[in-house]
């Protein structure tokens, strides 16, 4: 559960900082709703970049940002829609897009989710405390962000083998980078991090990304209702919405199911992962190219309960098709095959997790034999401005990308994709993932027996987690009038 105990006096020192620093906290009500922001906060950033560290910049943690590097306001959610001569299949495949959140990924907002309670309760002090953020990519680099907004020191972890984008950005944001061994499934190895840091005797608090419960929580109160505003905004009369399928990393944008689930009783829920790491699929193990997803655990904030279907995802058409939209044979492809050249200008907004995605939802549409009526929802968790680095390996391993490479991958990972590696999950095959989570949580992490029953047996666990929204809110009133701004 979310801690909302109150520690007053070191709330005092954190109210100092924010007023130091001009920061106002905003709300997840504001970040759901940025019309709820105010006039004089929506004017200040009319001067200020989309990645500038700024205070003011926690304003722009939301999916509403206009798609500008600077100065932008708010409009409606940003989203492409992936057409069928794209994707091969009739189903309409809808996808939110990071690309403008700060950072260039949304991920900076699950770290804000799980920074802001300890924050507002005085859980965190920003004036003496070090921010730890172990992750595989983008979360480190949303909770060095939001750290350094703050005025506090840092500290991300992540796997030596991610892009070489990704610490080349977080050089000039965070305090220290650790580098641990491995690449997108070595999270053991950062957990082993984290707690010989807690036993350094170092002041620091650690926002773990797979057990910090604000992170499904943004995502189930920010994202899902975004989610919810653009089928509102596209779906006829005659459409359905069939579910949202999303690749596991942290298990967090999978929580915004859980909304839509409320919305639309009747949907489903799909989890993707790499078939070289099918922890899901048959309690696998291995290393991946698709970064930032399949740890080779079940994240405690995954309520697999809920989930529906489990996806096997080949990395290689992940990587192959991050060749296809990004290099000029492949767009001259894509052309030639009836794509609309606007939208081809916007593939770039896909980076590797998000063509994973979108893979998934492919495998969704066709196992379920979905036609045209069929909605399915999705998510470009960043672009490929952090994996230009990839396409260059690629070029120097591969070779150039031909025409006869692109139609290749069109014909084998796109419209080729199959139903191989697919699972409906029943009552007993969902239990089965969810007792996974025991060896690493309980055996190693220190969490509880009764607390693993409780998440798969009690009806209200995963509802009272809904419910800390308002809560939290008001505890972020609070803060803010404390500060005094």
């Amino acid at each position: 559960m979310i801690d909302l105990t109150v520690n007053e006096s070191v709330l005092d020192s954190a109210a100092k900082v924010a007023k130091d620093r001009s920061i106002r906290v905003p709300t997840f009500k504001q970040m759901r709703d940025p019309s709820l922001i105010p006039d004089s906060i929506k004017s200040e950033l009319n001067s200020v970049g989309l990645w500038d560290l700024n205070p003011l910049n926690l304003f722009r943690i939301n999916w509403h940002n206009d798609p500008i590097a600077s100065g932008g306001g708010y409009g409606g959610v940003n989203f492409l829609e992936l057409p069928p001569e794209l994707t091969g299949v009739d189903a309409r495949i809808l996808m939110l897009i990071g690309k403008w959140f700060p950072t260039g990924a949304h991920k900076v907002g699950a770290a804000f989710g799980c920074l802001a309670p300890r924050l507002v309760t005085g859980q965190f002090d920003p004036a003496t405390q070090k921010a730890v953020w172990p992750s595989t990519g983008n979360y480190c680099r949303g909770g060095a962000y939001d750290s350094n907004l703050l005025g506090c020191e840092s500290i991300a972890i992540l796997p030596e083998g991610m892009s070489r984008e990704r610490f080349e950005w977080l050089e000039s944001v965070a305090g220290e980078i650790i580098k641990t061994p491995g690449s997108e499934s070595n999270v053991k190895e950062i957990f082993d991090k984290c707690n010989e840091l807690r036993q350094s005797g170092q002041d620091l608090v650690i926002f773990n990304q797979f057990d910090e419960f604000g992170n499904y929580l943004w995502h189930y109160a920010v994202t899902g209702p975004a989610m919810v505003e653009v089928l509102n905004q596209v779906m006829g009369p005659n459409d359905r919405f069939a579910g949202v399928t999303l690749t596991t990393g942290s298990a967090g944008t999978i929580g915004s199911g859980d909304y839509l689930k409320q919305v639309f009783p009747t949907s489903k829920i799909a989890a993707g992962e790499a078939v070289q790491c099918p922890t899901i699929l048959y309690n696998g193990f291995g290393e991946h190219r698709i970064e930032g997803i399949g740890d080779k655990h079940i994240p405690w904030v995954h309520n697999v309960k809920n989930t529906d279907l489990g996806i096997g995802l080949d990395d290689e058409a992940s990587m192959e098709i991050i060749r296809l939209f990004n290099e000029p044979a492949g767009v001259s492809y894509l052309v030639d095959q009836g794509v609309k050249p606007d939208l081809i200008e916007q593939l770039p907004l896909l980076g590797i997790s998000g063509v994973g995605n979108m893979l998934s939802a492919i495998k969704m549409a066709k196992y379920y034999e979905m036609d045209s009526n069929d909605v399915i929802m999705t998510v470009g968790t960043d672009s490929m401005e952090m994996y230009g680095s990839r396409l260059v390996e690629l070029n120097e391993e591969r070779g150039e990308f031909t025409n006869v490479n692109a139609a290749a991958t069109m014909a084998r990972h796109l419209h080729g994709a199959g139903i191989d590696h697919v699972q409906e999950l029943s009552y007993y095959d969902k239990k089965r993932v969810h007792n996974l989570k025991y060896y690493t949580w309980v055996e190693q992490q220190g969490k509880t027996y009764d607390e693993i029953q409780a998440q798969w047996y009690d009806p209200d666990y995963w509802t009272s987690i809904q419910a800390m929204v308002d809560p939290i809110d008001e505890l972020i009133g609070q803060f803010n009038e404390r500060v005094g701004l």
